[in-house]
């Protein structure tokens, strides 16, 4: 059995709302083992025999978007995964005036469109570095709306690739 994450985009926001009851219930029947939801943020951690990413992240989005009635997007990481992109986050994470966001990305060639001229983004305005499959993201508290990484992030083009989360939320998907 593999250990997987979930992270869906756009759970509870924008008019989307699923309780994590009905999350979890709906991942229990798609046949995945120790289904846990993590905050109300659309985080499911789940076991399940080792499968084709692609094809698992399909079944998943596919169910979803049956149950719940919307475009589902989602990014599917492994347990092996999610840890060393956490253990990789390379800014102070204890900085209390800043935000640790990891994106994460379902398309590898994203990471390359989101980072193509780093030169654009001030450092101290949106500290940014690649890792692999995903990108680090340390702007200042309350400006993660408004800063140029953060409406790069925001377009159309990137919401059914992309979804970031803050770091101690990983961590808790890890425990």
């Amino acid at each position: 059995m593999t250990r997987y994450i979930a992270l869906l985009r756009g759970v509870n926001v924008g008019g989307i709302t699923i309780r994590s009851a009905e999350l979890r219930r709906l991942f229990e029947e798609l046949g995945f083992d120790d289904v846990r939801t993590v905050l109300a943020s659309g985080n499911v951690v789940f076991s399940a025999e080792r499968a084709d990413a692609a094809t698992l992240k399909s079944r998943i989005e596919h169910a979803l978007s049956e149950r719940f009635g919307y475009d589902a997007w989602i990014v599917l990481v492994t347990h092996d995964q999610l840890e060393r992109a956490v253990a990789a986050f390379p800014f102070d994470a204890a900085d209390a005036h800043r935000q640790p966001y990891v994106v994460f990305t379902s398309d590898a060639a994203v990471v390359d469109d989101l980072l193509d001229d780093p030169e654009r983004f001030d450092p101290d305005v949106d500290p940014l570095a690649r890792g692999d499959g995903v990108v680090y993201w340390n702007p200042v508290k309350g400006t993660t709306v408004d800063t140029p990484f953060a409406k790069l992030l925001a377009k159309p083009t990137f919401k059914p690739t992309t979804t970031n989360r803050n770091l101690r939320t990983l961590q808790k998907l890890l425990d």
